[in-house]
């Protein structure tokens, strides 16, 4: 039967966090400890292995069987449980993700990332090929604050680090999951791992994931709902091992077909031109009454449809003074997207992407072995190589566009400039265009740490950086006789192209300090850096264009700068009651320079302004209440105020960021109780709370999105077979709130977008064999 210590250990175990909160370890009675206490658990974020309570940094980890028993179910969805993160979405993109304040503020492919996302230590990407399900998990470490000095390719906000369930040498086992729920849900999740030999393992997974959708569009009621998903992958795993050497091969593909975001136009009396297109809108209000619905034409459709493949190898190999590691990787995909983003039932502002892309990275890396040396160090280089290829569609109708910028029709209007009689294009009126960019850069550091005493240590690094980008943009012929006049402007002839490269030194320093074994007290600097790039959507025209709207030769795509950051951050992390309660705290400042705004002038542009200045409190506890409860809970605080974007928005110095919670807080407490010589039956409670947040730097009343509570139920027995069944209530109140808001912009309405998912009831089973 169950040992109290496993069933404790397993519920509760995780860097920062909780490991598998209704674990199923079994024990003999003779293998109980004598003492009950929270269970140590590996990170290797600083690029070797330690425990989460001794990384002197504000990071939170979640095992894989934690991430499987709360449903978590992409990578996105780790904002859920972790602290100082917000704005989760349903969509291939991670321009909302919010960490400590700081967004990816531009949804094109000429910038990158704030948030930079990695899998078994490689880079993931940007939007459309960046986002994965999660299946067959070890853990994922989740780190808040810049990260370039650790991952490097721009991590200037945090950093998402996933790792897979590597294969095990000498072990078969593997498990079965599947699950079933309201709206169609069917889930499906097996692997197997396959010992070769007593150097040599496969491990094979396999993932499944439908629902049915449960937004109702009003343009069309009898069309299918809308925020479904189809999701598929395949993992395969090998293992090898030497005297001095191991290595690991992983080759993955995923297929994801789902719907894009979905968007509702708020309706505020005062955006006037919204009352300009009322006599097209054809009612009083261009959506439903039901909030979680919409009204919307999706000219384009509405869908999002991406296949990605990788392959990688690493390598490891044990110099006896250092450990050489080589961590080599491929990423390739193609992605489709569309979404109406005016969410209005008019042909306003549809929008389509169809992107396609590579990407190469490898990183060699020496680590220190530990001795009796006070010293110890890591030092590494790596270089990537990108490409992406992208076309952009922005579609409408003539008339809605005449109607939304002079208030008369197309014809009174072509007979007001004298044009003769105007024709409409039956397709409407797109405005499209093609970005091709290559990208390449390097990267070198090195990282000393010294004992000073027993008890407190000295840290310092710094990270070399270049980044280098050419970038063309091709504005396409518009066929509609209004020309290019809604995005551009104007066309080119062909591509146009810009090279630009960026490089900084990025330090970091630390200083750690133990009063006692229980506890560790940290202060650290750390510098940020954020390649600049090109607008996807803007060129400049220094020569002007001729009578038919086409650039003039000198023409080259808008080019902005690198974003740059100081972060200073004190914590401290301990346990306490004999490892029944662990608690971790920090406190952060930083002022962040060159913030890389999006924003709308004849066109979406991207433009360097002004400085951020934020501080803010974090803070998890674990605790083991009793003999039946377990509690894990996480709360943070963030103010911020930009200054100096007054150019891109009159008015906002002193404004706060959009997206940002103020307050987040999150949190499961567990029951569990033992089943005598069958297993334990077990029941949680999940919550995530946030407050209010602006939908832009304008902080616009209309477009305010309210705070929210989600509160989930789980209920279950997991066997001393193996097999384990779980009956959940998600969202057990059915509370409607938003992924997040948008400001208005002539000539964008402000909206919603991404409305919550309706309380959902289910229920899982799975089945562990072998030495799973």
């Amino acid at each position: 039967m169950k040992s109290v210590y496993q069933t404790r250990s397993a519920m509760l175990a995780t860097g920062a966090s909780l490991v598998a909160l209704l674990g199923a370890g079994q024990a003999s009675a003779q293998d109980k400890p004598k003492t009950l206490g929270l269970e140590e658990i590996v990170v290797t974020a600083q690029k070797r292995a330690q425990s989460v309570q001794d990384v002197p940094i504000a990071i939170t980890a979640f095992d894989g069987n934690f991430t499987k028993r709360v449903h978590l179910d992409d990578v996105k969805d780790l904002v859920k449980f972790a602290p100082g993160f917000a704005g989760n979405s349903k969509d291939s993109f991670i321009d909302y993700i919010n960490i400590r304040g700081i967004s990816t503020n531009d949804f094109g492919v000429g910038g990158d990332p704030s948030a930079g996302f990695f899998k078994n230590g490689l880079y993931q990407g940007r939007n459309g090929v960046v986002v994965s399900s999660m299946f067959d998990m070890e853990r994922a470490e989740v780190l808040r604050g810049p990260q370039g000095f650790l991952f490097g390719r721009n991590a200037i906000g945090g950093a998402i680090s996933l790792y897979t369930a590597k294969p095990k040498f000498g072990s078969f086992g593997g498990h079965v999951d599947a699950g079933v729920g309201e709206r169609g849900i069917l889930e499906g999740e097996v692997a197997v791992n396959l010992p070769m030999g007593d150097d040599f393992a496969l491990r094979l997974a396999g993932y499944h994931s439908h629902e049915n959708g449960f937004v109702t569009n009003h343009y069309n009621p009898n069309g299918d709902k809308l925020v479904a998903h189809n999701k598929n992958a395949l993992r395969v795993s090998a293992g090898w091992r030497g005297d001095k050497w191991d290595a690991t091969m992983v080759g993955e593909f995923e297929d994801r077909n789902q719907s894009g975001s979905i968007y509702r136009a708020i309706n505020d009396e005062s955006m006037a031109f919204l009352q300009t297109l009322r006599p097209i809108i054809g009612r009083a209000k261009p959506h439903g009454a039901d909030m979680r619905n919409i009204d919307s034409d999706l000219g384009l459709g509405n869908y999002d449809r991406g296949k990605i493949y990788s392959g990688s190898l690493e390598v490891n190999y044990d110099l006896d003074f250092a450990t050489l590691t080589s961590n080599t990787g491929y990423k390739g995909h193609t992605y489709a997207y569309a979404e109406d983003f005016d969410g209005m039932p008019i042909r306003y502002n549809d929008y389509g992407q169809n992107q396609s892309g590579s990407y190469f990275e490898t990183e060699l890396r020496l680590v220190s072995q530990k001795g009796d040396s006070p010293l110890s160090w890591y030092a590494g280089v790596s270089y990537y190589k990108e490409t992406i290829n992208a076309t952009f569609d922005n579609a409408s109708n003539p008339e809605v566009l005449c109607a939304a910028y002079y208030e008369m029709s197309c014809s009174d209007l072509y007979a007001y400039w004298g044009y003769g009689d105007f024709t409409a294009n039956p397709n409407g009126h797109h405005e499209r265009n093609r970005v091709a960019g290559k990208y390449k850069g390097w990267g070198a550091y090195v990282d000393f740490t010294y004992a000073v005493t027993d008890k407190f240590e000295l840290d310092a690094g710094v990270r070399y950086t270049k980044d280098t980008k050419h970038f063309g943009i091709d504005v396409l012929p518009v066929h509609d006789e209004l020309g290019p006049f809604f995005m551009f402007g104007y066309t080119t002839d062909g591509f146009v192209y810009g090279d630009k490269s960026w490089d900084d030194f990025t330090p970091r320093f630390i200083a750690r300090y133990r009063p006692n074994d229980s506890w560790m007290i940290y202060a650290s600097a750390t510098k940020g850096y954020k390649s600049g790039g090109f607008g996807s959507f803007a060129v400049l025209l220094p020569n002007g264009m001729d009578d038919n709207l086409v650039a003039n030769p000198g023409a080259t795509p808008d080019a902005f700068n690198p974003e740059k950051v100081w972060s200073y951050e004190i914590g401290a992390k301990g346990d306490m009651f004999d490892k029944k309660l662990r608690l971790d705290f920090a406190g952060y400042h930083y002022r962040y320079t060159d913030l890389q705004i999006n924003y709308w002038d004849a066109g979406t542009k991207v433009a360097n302004v002004g400085t951020v200045n934020a501080w803010g409190l974090e803070a998890s506890a674990q605790a083991i209440l009793g003999p039946n409860f377990d509690l894990f809970v996480s709360g943070s605080y963030n103010h911020n105020k930009i200054h100096g974007a007054d150019q891109i928005v009159p008015g906002s110095d002193g404004h706060r960021l959009g997206g940002t919670p103020e307050w987040i807080a999150s949190g499961v407490l567990t029951f569990h109780t033992p089943v005598k010589d069958k297993g334990e039956a077990n029941a949680s409670v999940e919550f995530r709370t946030q407050t209010s947040t602006f939908g832009g730097l304008d902080n616009a009343v209309e477009a305010i999105n309210p705070g929210w509570t989600d509160v989930t139920f789980r209920m279950g027995f997991d066997a001393d077979a193996g097999w384990s069944v779980t009956g959940y209530v998600e969202n057990v109140f059915n509370a409607l709130y938003f992924d997040g808001t948008g400001e208005a912009s002539f000539p964008f309405p402000a909206h919603y977008f991404g409305a919550s998912r309706p309380r959902t009831f289910g229920v899982k089973f799975s089945y562990k064999f072998g030495d799973e």
